[in-house]
């Protein structure tokens, strides 16, 4: 497991566009009829009116200070001063400045979880990388290359993610006249997840190599098999698959290959004679079911489905149905791979690639460092770790002076302490108050099965308490916290009372740290926005 996931790490971490672009390359075919799989070269961002003949300078007083030979001042000026020009594409220059559209525009709306839309008009050629990273800028949002554009078809209960090299106009286009069809932005943690740690997307029992290569590639090689377009790792194992015209379910033995996805018609059988044609995906998509067992009375909520491009109705659907979210989550994976190939690829590694040309957001948040004055000197911390300790501790210690504050206007320090502790934790992002265990679930499955994903909300059994739901090998699990009364101070424990918080922002803060009695840290909490 560790050859694979330090192979993938290397050619992440190491090495230029193009070298990385190599690694992959056969030298001659493609991936499922797409272009040869060179990395496509970023675009230069538009130039703003008059760009050649002005030249800005900051100057002491003024906002700006504009020479050249006319002394033209640009008619919009800039509404996101703190980002670098280099990170934005041409196509979010046109939304975010619109003095400088040149193509057709749109109106398209987005929704976020909560149902509320917002519309925006958008050039006809836009990416859904490009709108997700316009609602970034637009919200205020940190653009941890996680936020998603997904396909929500209401009516069938269905829904994908949009890759971000796709077009959305072209998805648009596939929707029928009188169809309940939505675009959602909402974060996927486990998008690319499968590039950092393939063998938690594709278990061994359910992957083995093509006769195409006789044999000859290692698992470690798994993904780099998948982009090669000579070479494809071959899918199989047993899915329930609904039967046409009827609301009946049998399983199956199935098999997916570069060619298209195949059932064997006579048990584990992979002779082509016993093999048949179910899809290919030139034409076609992956979708996740919502609700299969209720829609669709399928065995198992782990439903997904192959559907047309072109069609909108329930006869375009082929309707399959895995044991565990573990198996339904490999073929999907698989699927994505097959049809898209090195774009996937390339999707994954133009964000850091824009980091490692532009790092800097913003010049006052490249000038933070961290500094200790606890000495006769003050010096900066420039190891990590010892930095977000002193982090910690300087919130902690926030906390506790804002204690002693609100104890020094005549009321007892423990009761406002106790007031305070209970408040704090209203405002946190990682904080959804007054969920279900249900919705919980849906929240984190829709955010990405990836480990550590978590969400914090109030007990529905007991009022007094409050539940940890977190998310560990593609499965969810809830920890209860309750609090603890020492003496009329309030505490809260996650561990039977084997260690005490003074607030749920420092048992997150820990957990965060240090795993204690939990599967693995809290590493990313489900996000909401409000558009």
């Amino acid at each position: 497991m560790s050859d694979m996931n330090n192979t993938l790490d290397g050619i992440h971490t190491s090495g230029s566009l193009e070298e990385k672009a190599e690694i992959y390359q056969s030298g001659k075919g493609n991936v499922s009829g797409f272009p040869s799989p060179t990395l496509i070269p970023l675009r230069a961002p538009l130039p703003t009116p008059n760009a050649q003949k002005i030249r800005t300078t900051l100057c002491k007083g003024n906002r700006s200070n504009t020479k050249g030979e006319d002394s033209i001042a640009s008619p919009v000026p800039n509404p996101f001063p703190e980002l670098i020009a280099s990170t934005l594409t041409p196509l979010l220059y046109e939304c975010l400045l619109p003095s400088t559209k040149s193509s057709a525009t749109q109106l398209i709306k987005v929704y976020n979880e909560d149902n509320t839309c917002r519309a925006v008009e958008v050039p006809s050629d836009i990416t859904a990388r490009d709108i997700c990273q316009l609602f970034v800028l637009k919200n205020h949002c940190i653009d941890d290359h996680s936020w998603t554009l997904f396909e929500h078809i209401s009516h069938l209960g269905i829904e994908r993610t949009i890759e971000d090299h796709e077009s959305v106009m072209e998805v648009l286009s596939g929707w029928g006249m009188d169809t309940d069809c939505r675009l959602y932005f909402r974060k996927n943690y486990a998008k690319y997840e499968f590039f950092r740690k393939p063998l938690d997307f594709f278990p061994d029992h359910m992957v083995s190599i093509s006769s195409e290569t006789n044999g000859m590639v290692d698992h470690s090689q798994l993904i780099q098999t998948f982009l090669n377009s000579s070479t494809c790792p071959e899918i199989h194992g047993h899915l329930h698959a609904k039967e046409q015209s009827r609301k009946s379910w049998k399983k199956f033995y199935f098999v997916l290959r570069r060619s298209g996805l195949y059932f064997s018609n006579k048990g584990t059988s992979k002779e082509p004679r016993h093999l048949q044609f179910i899809a290919d995906f030139s034409d076609s998509d992956v979708y996740t079911v919502l609700s299969a067992k209720k829609r669709h009375g399928a065995p198992t909520d782990y439903g997904f489905c192959v559907k047309s491009t072109k069609g909108s109705s329930g006869r375009d659907m082929k309707l399959l149905c895995a044991d565990d979210e573990q198996t339904r989550t490999c073929w999907i994976t698989a699927m994505r791979l097959l049809k898209y190939g090195m774009e996937l690829y390339q999707n994954f590694i133009q964000p850091h690639q824009k980091q490692k040309a532009s790092p800097m957001r913003s010049i006052s948040e490249n000038s933070l460092v961290a500094m200790d004055f606890s000495g006769q000197k003050s010096r900066v911390i420039e190891n990590p770790s010892e930095a977000m300790s002193v982090a910690v501790e300087e919130g902690l210690s926030w906390r506790r002076k804002s204690c002693h504050r609100l104890s020094g206007h005549g009321s007892p320090s423990t009761s406002h302490s106790s007031l305070l502790n209970m408040a704090l934790h209203l405002g946190q992002p990682w904080f959804h108050g007054k969920l279900s265990r249900e919705e919980a679930q849906r929240i984190i499955t829709q955010q990405g099965l990836i480990d550590g994903m978590f969400i914090l909300r109030d007990s529905q059994s007991n009022p007094k308490t409050f539940v940890l739901s977190l998310c560990h090998m593609q499965k969810i699990k809830h920890f209860q916290i309750i609090p603890v009364d020492d003496d009329g101070e309030l505490f809260y424990s996650l561990d039977d009372d084997q260690t005490r918080f003074t607030d749920l922002i420092q048992l997150v803060e820990f957990y965060q740290l240090n795993r204690g009695v939990l599967p693995c840290k809290l590493k990313h909490h489900c996000a909401r926005i409000a558009l």
